[in-house]
C-alpha cells in the first residue's frame, strides 16, 4: 500500500498544489488506515495489504475503530474524505475499479460554534507581552498581526520580509492551495511590526553570518518560527488570562471575523480576507445573537421601520 500512498502524495503535490498542512493530514490519515488494516487483518493476504480486497466492511470497521478511540464527527469525516480521495485517485490510475469509501455513510457531525474573545478580552490579550526584549516585541507583533488580519498560523509563519508593504499598509499572504491574497494592516499592527523589525535587525546582527532571515518571525535562535512554536507562544498568553470558555490559538482568527461582522462588515469581504473558497465556510462565524440580528433588521429593512406615530412605514 505504501507505494500507492507515495504516488498519491506526488499527485497532491504536483497536480493539486496541496499545502503542507493538507498533505500532512492526508498522509497521517492514510497511514492510520494502513496500520489498522495490518493490525486487524482486514484486506490482508499473506500478511500484506491487498487494496482490491478493501471492501465496505473494512472501511466501516475503521470508522468504528475511530469512534471507539474517541474521535468526534468532524475528525471522522475528515479521515473518511482522505480515504475517499485516495481511492478515487486509485480508480483514476486504473488500480481499482470502484471507490468503496463512497458507499460508507458520512458520520454524524455536530457543528459547535468556534470559541472567540470579546473585544475587551482581545485587547487584554494584546497587552499581555510586556517589556522591550526581542521576544516580547516579537510576540506583540505576532498577536497584532493575527488580530488585524485574521490569518491562519500556517500563513503567519510563511510571511517573508518582502511580503510586508509598510508604505501601502498591506501584507501578502500565501493561503491554502498556494493562493495569494493582500490583507490590510491596521495602524497598531504596523506600529508593532515596525518596532519588531528594529529589534529584529539588532538581534540578527548579534547572530553568526548565514542565519536565514527570509521569514519575518524568528525564534530565539534566529531561525524561522514554526506553527508549533507560534502555538506555544499563543497558548502561553491565553493560559495566563482568565477568559470565559475554552480558548485556543484559532480563537483569534474567529474573534477577528466575529468583531468584523458585529461592526457591519460584509460577509463576502470577510470570506475574502479569511481566504475561504466557499461562503458556507465563512457562515459559521455568523453566530450573532437574535437581538443583534433583529436590531440590524429593524434599522435596515424598509418594511420594518416605523414612523413617528409608531406605525409601520408603508409609504
Amino acid at each position: 500500500m505504501q507505494p500507492y500512498i507515495e504516488q498519491f502524495q506526488q499527485y497532491l503535490t504536483v497536480e493539486k498544489n496541496a499545502s503542507e498542512h493538507t498533505l500532512t493530514n492526508y498522509l497521517t490519515d492514510l497511514q492510520q488506515f494502513q496500520t489498522f488494516l495490518q493490525n486487524t487483518g482486514h484486506a490482508c493476504q499473506n500478511g500484506k495489504i491487498c487494496l482490491s480486497r478493501v471492501d465496505r466492511m473494512a472501511v466501516r470497521a475503521f470508522m468504528g475503530h475511530l469512534y471507539e478511540e474517541g474521535c468526534n464527527g468532524r475528525t471522522m469525516n475528515r479521515k473518511r474524505a482522505s480515504l475517499s480521495s485516495f481511492f478515487k485517485f486509485m480508480c483514476r490510475e486504473g488500480y481499482l475499479t470502484s471507490n468503496v469509501v463512497q458507499s460508507v455513510p458520512t458520520p454524524a457531525m455536530e457543528e459547535p460554534l468556534p470559541s472567540f474573545l470579546s473585544v475587551d478580552e482581545m485587547f487584554r490579550l494584546l497587552e499581555k507581552p510586556e517589556g522591550g526584549s526581542f521576544l516580547a516585541v516579537r510576540d506583540r507583533a505576532i498577536l497584532e498581526t493575527f488580530y488585524t488580519t485574521g490569518i491562519r498560523i500556517s500563513e503567519l509563519v510563511s510571511i517573508e520580509t518582502d511580503d510586508i508593504r509598510f508604505d501601502q499598509k498591506l501584507v501578502k499572504v500565501m493561503g491554502k492551495g498556494k493562493k495569494e491574497r493582500l490583507l490590510p494592516l491596521g495602524n497598531r499592527a504596523l506600529n508593532a511590526l515596525e518596532k519588531y523589525f528594529e529589534k529584529r535587525d539588532l538581534f540578527l546582527a548579534s547572530k553568526k553570518p548565514g542565519v536565514d532571515a527570509g521569514r519575518v518571525f524568528l525564534n530565539f535562535r534566529g531561525g524561522p518560527l514554526t506553527t508549533r512554536g507560534v502555538r506555544k507562544i499563543l497558548e502561553k498568553y491565553l493560559k495566563g488570562t482568565p477568559f470565559l470558555g475554552s480558548i485556543s490559538p484559532h480563537s483569534i482568527r474567529h474573534s477577528f471575523a466575529t468583531h468584523m461582522l458585529e461592526a457591519g462588515a460584509d460577509l463576502r469581504t470577510i470570506q475574502e480576507m479569511l481566504g475561504h473558497s466557499s461562503l458556507s465556510t465563512t457562515q459559521k462565524y455568523t453566530h450573532l445573537t437574535v437581538d443583534k440580528l433583529m436590531e440590524t433588521y429593524d434599522l435596515a429593512h424598509p418594511r420594518a421601520r416605523k414612523d413617528q406615530s409608531g406605525h409601520e412605514d408603508d409609504s
